[in-house]
């Protein structure tokens, strides 16, 4: 068994969220440049990425996505660098808290079923 792991939610200041999810679809918008294959991929509903990108936006001081309406050249979403940066952050506050907890953790996997 492996040991437990932290699913952390940071509470901003401006009484929004961001979390696990947000940053998983960062990270699926990263890799794919599309709001629609990103949902694809997370199993999230279009309407419910649009949501999430329009609260991520409006969170912080700049844009962390940048959206390019179809046409002739088709759509698109581009993280920004400023999404890339909290996602950077994110990741490394979830992995120092993640590794911080390691010895209480193994002991928590004491009690723990199969």
């Amino acid at each position: 068994m492996t040991a437990p792991q932290l699913s952390l939610r940071i509470d901003l200041p401006n009484g929004t969220r961001f979390g696990p999810g947000k940053a998983a679809l960062l990270s699926a918008l990263v890799d794919t440049g599309s709001i629609r294959a990103a949902a694809e991929h997370m199993s999230m509903s279009y309407p419910r990425a649009l949501k999430l990108i329009e609260q991520m936006n409006e969170s912080f001081a700049d844009m962390l996505v940048e959206t390019k309406h179809g046409g002739a050249d088709g759509g698109g979403a581009q993280v920004t660098e400023q999404g890339r940066e909290v996602l950077r952050l994110y990741e490394m506050i979830c992995e120092t808290a993640n590794a911080s907890c390691g010895h209480a953790f193994e002991q928590l996997k004491q009690h723990i079923r199969d």
